[in-house]
Parts: C-alpha cells; sequence; structure tokens
C-alpha cells in the first residue's frame, strides 16, 4: 500500500487554507485522503501482527481540538497514527505521522509512563547500566533512531543520586526514538517497508523494557498466571 502524492498536495494545501470553506469545497479530495490512509494503516496493522501481537490501532481526526489551545487553528495539516500491542505483558506502542515538509516520521516507546512505571525504569537503571546501553548504543539502533528522545529533568530526579553512571537515563521522563523521512521517501511505494522494518527495529528494545515493567528488582514477575 503506497502514500499518494495527492495526500501530500492535500496536507500542504490545507495549510495555506485552513478554513471551513476552503476544506467543504474540497471534501472529496479529503475523502481520497482518508481511504489512502485507512488503507495505509490496514496493511501496517496486518504486516504487525505478523510480528507483534496488536491490540489496536487508531487513526487521528482531521479537526483539532481548539477548546483550551491559543491556537484556534481548525484542522490538523498531517496525520498520525497509533498502534497498541496487546496484553500488559506487551509494553510500547508504535507510531507514525505523514507531515508535507519533511517532517514525516514513525517509531514509538514510552511516551507517559504512569508514575509507577517512571520508578520502576528509573530503578532499573540505578542498578544495572550494561543491558539498556547495549540495546540502545548498538549500531543497529543507532543507524535508524540515533538516540533516545524525550523530556527528561534538568537535574537527578528524587532519591536518585546526580553521579550515577546512568544519570542521563534516568533524568528521562519519555523513552521514545523517531525515524523521519522526507516528502520523496513517503510516496515511494517501499515506504510501508521502511516503516515495518524500523518497528521491526523497536522489538529488543521493546521487549527489554516489557521485562522491567513486569518484573520487580529480584525479576520474579508481577504478572498473574
Amino acid at each position: 500500500m503506497q502514500i499518494s502524492q495527492h495526500t501530500i498536495d492535500f496536507f500542504y494545501d490545507l495549510r495555506y487554507n485552513n478554513n471551513k470553506a476552503w476544506f467543504h469545497s474540497n471534501k472529496e479530495r479529503y475523502n481520497i485522503v482518508k481511504d489512502n490512509i485507512r488503507a495505509f494503516m490496514r496493511e501496517l496493522n496486518n504486516r504487525l501482527n505478523e510480528v507483534d501481537v496488536i491490540e489496536r490501532y487508531k487513526i487521528s481526526r482531521i479537526n483539532r481540538d481548539i477548546r483550551f489551545s491559543k491556537d484556534k487553528t481548525i484542522y490538523k495539516d498531517y496525520f498520525w497514527g497509533s498502534f497498541v500491542r496487546f496484553g500488559k505483558a506487551r509494553r510500547g506502542g508504535y507510531v507514525v505521522c505523514i507531515d508535507h515538509e519533511d517532517k514525516s516520521f514513525c517509531g514509538g516507546g514510552f511516551y507517559k509512563p504512569n508514575k509507577e512505571d517512571l520508578y520502576r525504569i528509573r530503578k532499573e537503571f540505578e542498578v544495572d547500566q550494561n543491558a539498556i546501553k547495549h540495546i540502545i548504543k548498538s549500531k543497529s539502533f543507532t543507524d535508524i533512531f540515533g538516540n533516545l528522545i524525550g523530556e527528561k529533568l534538568k537535574t537527578a530526579p528524587r532519591g536518585f543520586s546526580k553521579d550515577l553512571p546512568n544519570i542521563d537515563l534516568i533524568r528521562m521522563k519519555q523513552f521514545t526514538v523517531k525515524r523521519t523521512f522526507t516528502n520523496a521517501d513517503v510516496v515511494r511505494k517501499d515506504f510501508i517497508d521502511m516503516v515495518f522494518e524500523t518497528y521491526k527495529q523497536l522489538r529488543q528494545f521493546f521487549d527489554y523494557m516489557s521485562m522491567v515493567l513486569t518484573t520487580d528488582l529480584n525479576g520474579v514477575s508481577l504478572l498473574k498466571p
């Protein structure tokens, strides 16, 4: 399944005509875009289920929620989709975003871990710095993603020494990665292959983090039989 040039062009035009009158007069164009995106996500979901177990996927709505935003732009001039892994033993999630300014990307990770999960991750990084760094410093990982990204504290979190070897990771509040694409990449026939291969590279990271979040510091499972 291929993302069409029509989809990229529509989002580009929408950026400079972000109003109801233009959108309504171009509703047929939008319907074509919506069908293109839905077909792309369906095929990507099918492929992911060959190597993982996906509970559901979500496609963003075109309308922005402007109720509490200073930006009153009505429509999103991009699309994003996400995939949720099935079950408590499978942590992490996949995302893809199609933009029109060479800013498209795919990736995933742990965007907003809750307080308990974040503490558990930090404690794991405190006692073992080798396992996570073996994954995120590997050539196969850095060639595609570079480094882990996400918000981080300016100093050590409460209860952790600033002199810990892994303090750069312990200060993080999010643990995500992304691979960016140009517009020319996005409309290639093999773009979906590139996204799928990118997701596959996340599995070692996901498997490790899932192990951390489903066990205590002694390695005892927290999941009910």
